[in-house]
């Protein structure tokens, strides 16, 4: 009996034409992606150009409201059956949501309802508020306060951002698991970047050594407006980005016949 596995999503064309890759095909640098991620790539854009599930405003019609570009990846796996499909996922947020039916989960949800972190926002603002407060009294008295209440702040801000990275947990194919503050250590970070975690990459492995898919090749995607700074084309192809993916991929794919330089 074939297990169904969530996000696992067939090839609309056939790929017997397609060679399988023989070890883990990561695009780097300058090199073009596997033909079966084209391929994966190419049906999810088609999707993304059709689908009225969500309203996300890339940019690529007019609409009103900011402008959001975002990177999408895709991951070509194995699963037991010795089937070939792949999965799909997005970076940050999409349409203010991290959970969409064609799109794996994140690797810790922050937006959940009454979670750590909006009870950790919902401090900070009213500590913003007081120093705001006292700043429009504007005595001299209060600046020692508002000196403590910010370093308070900062120290609060710190603490949270530490609480956020220790609930991102990360396996790779031994079962290994490590969070994004060990990841970053080892690495010779003093702190993980904002954000990290957050990428399709990362999502994408994490999704498949949960479900014991065998990656097989992986590429990302620009979708959308390009930033000011133009780096990203719609519909280019990308590697994963070295700042935030790179120490997490050194874990993940520690197991697979690949080395991540």
């Amino acid at each position: 009996m074939t297990t169904v596995i969530p996000f696992f999503t067939h090839f609309i064309k056939p790929i017997g034409d397609y060679a399988v890759p023989s070890q883990f095909a990561l695009m780097q640098g300058d090199e073009k992606p596997h033909p079966l991620c084209v391929l994966a790539a190419e049906e999810l854009q088609d999707y993304l150009q059709n689908q009225n599930e969500w309203q996300h405003n890339f940019g690529l019609v007019a609409e009103k409201g900011r402008v959001i570009g975002k990177m999408f990846g895709v991951l070509v796996v194995q699963n037991n059956e010795n089937e070939i499909g792949y999965l799909a996922a997005f970076s940050g947020k999409l349409a203010g949501s991290n959970n969409h039916t064609k799109f794996v989960p994140p690797v810790f949800d922050l937006l959940t309802e009454n979670s750590f972190l909006n009870k950790g926002m919902e401090e900070l603002t009213v500590m913003n508020q007081e120093i705001k407060k006292l700043k429009d009294l504007d005595l001299v008295v209060n600046k020692e306060l508002i000196n403590q209440l910010k370093t308070k702040r900062k120290q609060y801000s710190i603490a949270l951002q530490n609480e956020i990275f220790n609930h991102y947990h990360f396996l790779n194919e031994a079962g290994e698991e490590k969070s994004l503050i060990d990841i970053f250590e080892i690495a010779g970070y003093k702190n993980p970047p904002a954000g990290a975690g957050e990428c399709a990459g990362p999502k994408l492995l994490q999704y498949a050594f949960q479900h014991q898919l065998k990656p097989l090749a992986l590429t990302e995607f620009w979708w959308g407006l390009s930033p000011k700074s133009t780096t990203w084309k719609h519909k280019q192809f990308y590697p994963c980005c070295k700042e935030k993916c790179e120490p997490i991929l050194a874990h993940v794919l520690n197991r697979i016949d690949f080395k991540y330089e």
